[in-house]
């Protein structure tokens, strides 16, 4: 799994909060959105199968989990 700075982490947290309709129970979902727009630029259109970062995926995941 590769390591990503704190910064990343702590700033795509505070996007992911206010990502319209952002909800705790999806979280998941939100985090999902974070790493595609992370690396691709933009968010996911609803059909969109873009590979995504997984490791940042379980990283921000497990932030948002551990608190």
């Amino acid at each position: 799994m590769t390591g990503y700075s704190e910064s990343l982490l702590d700033s795509l947290c505070l996007k992911i909060k206010d990502y319209p309709r952002f909800s705790l129970t999806e979280i998941e979902k939100f985090c999902w959105m974070a790493a595609h727009e992370h690396k691709h630029g933009v968010l996911p259109s609803e059909y969109d199968i873009r590979e995504i970062d997984e490791d940042l995926y379980l990283q921000l995941l497990q932030k948002f989990k551990a608190k």
